[in-house]
């Protein structure tokens, strides 16, 4: 008979072994202890840039077990894109992380409060406007203005980054034949994306996170500093050009992965 009870104790330790094993299996790929499932995480480029800017991000998040979107951002005007955005995130079931570069960050700001299940803002040298704000109010205020070039189109004009200038403007802690390629590749933007004001205010109610890039010479710190503080974002800087998502993708995903924590 002891010889049997043994047996069966040893069995039981087995067993609860085996189930407190598989918990933690299941736990840890659906993001923590509650089952809940790991938020999708939606990544929005900003201006001069494209998704494919995300590409070292991407591969992280996902190593480490991240459903990803990366949209491409229209670059037509704040209420155009917001547009664009919310529907394209109504489509995107359960919870949700939205990152925005630059006037990516303007973009989830007035996307987040239309759809559901957005459980934080991650603003990466992002714009960060309130109601009523546009982005050339915000521009207006950093230190030195972007080397910009003006082109007419037929629904207004579009604006890029003089090429010989954009590794100084915006990527200056890239190599030059990387900075080269993206001023080769940059997309324009209509001005209708720093005309168009801000009409709601995301990070009032959505939890919001602010990587502040300290050597950026497109958005000035200083400003960052200012819209991340206004915004009630946790913070966190970081040595890096406006390129950051290229020159510190480690920095970006950590920052993304603790605000979907």
């Amino acid at each position: 008979m002891r010889f049997r009870i043994s047996r069966l104790a040893v069995a039981g330790v087995a067993a609860l072994a085996l189930l407190t094993t598989t918990a933690s299996a299941t736990a840890s790929a659906t993001g923590g202890s509650s089952g809940g499932p790991k938020p999708t995480i939606v990544l929005v480029h900003g201006a001069w840039a494209d998704s494919s800017n995300w590409h070292p991000v991407i591969e992280r998040l996902r190593r480490d077990g991240y459903p990803v979107r990366a949209i491409a951002n229209p670059l037509h005007g704040l209420t155009s894109d917001t547009a664009y955005v919310t529907s394209y995130l109504a489509a995107i079931d359960g919870p949700k992380v939205l990152v925005g570069h630059s006037y990516g960050g303007a973009v989830i700001t007035n996307a987040a409060t239309v759809v559901p299940d957005v459980k934080a803002l991650v603003y990466i040298a992002g714009f960060i406007p309130v109601r009523g704000e546009t982005i050339g109010d915000l521009a207006a205020k950093s230190a030195a203005p972007l080397p910009l070039i003006t082109t007419p189109v037929p629904d207004g004009a579009e604006v890029t980054i003089d090429p010989a200038r954009f590794r100084t403007a915006f990527a200056g802690d890239l190599d030059r034949i990387l900075a080269a390629d993206l001023a080769t590749t940059q997309r324009p933007a209509n001005t209708r994306a720093v005309t168009d004001a801000s009409v709601t205010e995301g990070f009032r109610t959505i939890p919001s996170w602010a990587l502040l890039t300290r050597q950026d010479r497109a958005i000035s710190p200083d400003l960052q500093r200012f819209m991340d503080t206004r915004a009630g974002a946790r913070i966190t800087e970081v040595d890096a050009s406006h390129a950051v998502m290229l020159s510190r993708p480690d920095a970006v995903t950590k920052l993304v992965e603790q605000a979907a924590r």
